[in-house]
């Protein structure tokens, strides 16, 4: 009966592969639009995974997001640093300034500066030069993605064809100097200017003066300090918001997630995609068993028994449904693995695939009641007389 079961699934070759082009389409539309939102989302956070030496980022309370950039006062590091628990505290500047390349052209860019001393939340991926490069006069890092994009000298001082920036090469941050010094690779940001990394000072330097420079402080805590404790004590003694980078990472993405419309777009998306495949193969799927009754009726005339039959109908959705799925996941991996790198945020963790694979089993669950409940009020008595 199995064999037979799919004899007649792949006999009727239209609707076969109408039901696996829609159950693919449906899978590649769900999965496709959910790895992407999780791109932008992971995208929101990057600065905060690519540093991981503190074990507190302290802001403004106010502050929304990582990028709501709140000043603080620079007094603040050291009233952090008086704070029983607190092992080290340093200053952090994020910001956007122009960059003027040696070609002429302008591109906005995301500054971070890091402690001058310790070069704690310096890069974590060095590919040319080192990090303590940058202790070197006007030295600055810059990303590797940036180097071949918004950093690419279409005319290079010394002349020839266009080529990527390295290190060596000179340009201006705000009309002041700067010299590349080190290729390094950053996470890439949901805002995508380019991402040059200095120390403090020089990035103050660079940036326009005002009253309030530093944009964060970054804290690492004693062995054995209570964190929950240091963090109610900051927040008493300086009135300023402590969080884990985990706690971070939430509090951005919550603001994304509430404050913008992108979880309702794709969203819509993916719903979409959920019901295409109802629409499609679905309906397709409840066609063929209604078509096949005629069959199943005479099986159930020469004795099958209604369980039989219906482990018929199961076996054949589940087919579709396998195949589906299997063809839809695979072309959304081969269009991820295709994206060139940092052109479209693109993350599919192992949950997309799951909720892919659910969405698909109940799409092909729902049809299959249907004919299910027409197989089992089937009478054969029908078969033979023609109705």
């Amino acid at each position: 009966m199995p064999i037979f079961a799919l004899k007649m699934l792949f006999g009727d070759s239209a609707r076969f592969y109408g039901m696996l082009l829609g159950l693919a389409f449906s899978t590649l539309l769900i999965s496709q639009q959910a790895s992407i939102f999780v791109g932008l989302m992971t995208r929101t956070f990057g600065f905060i995974t690519d540093t991981q030496q503190p074990d507190l980022w302290i802001a403004d309370p106010v502050q929304r997001f990582l990028d709501d950039n709140k000043p603080l006062r620079s007094t603040a590091v050291q009233r952090i640093r008086s704070i029983e628990g607190i092992d080290w505290a340093v200053p952090l500047y994020k910001g956007l300034l122009s960059v003027a390349l040696p070609d002429g052209k302008r591109q906005m860019s995301q500054v971070i500066g890091i402690d001058d001393a310790s070069l704690i939340g310096g890069p974590a991926t060095m590919l040319e030069g080192s990090l303590t490069d940058l202790r070197k006069p006007d030295a600055i890092i810059v990303d590797v993605r940036a180097t071949k994009r918004e950093f690419r000298l279409t005319n290079p001082p010394e002349g020839g064809p266009p080529r990527d920036l390295r290190v060596g090469d000179s340009m201006e941050l705000n009309d002041r100097r700067a010299e590349v010094v080190g290729i390094c690779r950053a996470t890439q940001t949901f805002q995508s200017q380019p991402v040059i990394y200095t120390t403090y000072n020089r990035a103050i330097g660079f940036a326009p003066r005002e009253r309030r420079m530093v944009t964060m402080v970054l804290a690492g805590l004693t062995a054995g300090a209570d964190e929950h404790q240091v963090v109610a004590d900051i927040d008493e003694r300086t009135g300023l918001a402590a969080y884990t980078g985990p706690e971070f990472e939430e509090k951005t993405v919550g603001y994304w997630m509430s404050e913008t419309g992108i979880p309702i777009n794709f969203g819509t998306a993916i719903l979409l995609g959920f019901f295409v495949g109802i629409a499609v193969a679905g309906q397709m799927f409840y066609n063929f068993v209604l078509d096949n009754l005629k069959y199943f009726g005479a099986m159930k005339a020469m004795g099958a028994s209604r369980r039989t039959l219906l482990g018929m109908v199961v076996l054949q959705a589940s087919t579709v449904a396998f195949l589906g799925f299997g063809i839809g996941i695979g072309l959304t991996s081969a269009f991820g693995i295709s994206l060139p790198e940092g052109r479209l945020a693109f993350r599919m963790v192992w949950q997309i695939p799951l909720m892919a694979a659910c969405a698909v089993t109940v799409i092909c669950a729902l049809s299959a009641a249907l004919g299910l409940w027409r197989v089992i009020r089937l009478d054969p008595a029908d078969v033979f007389q023609g109705t």
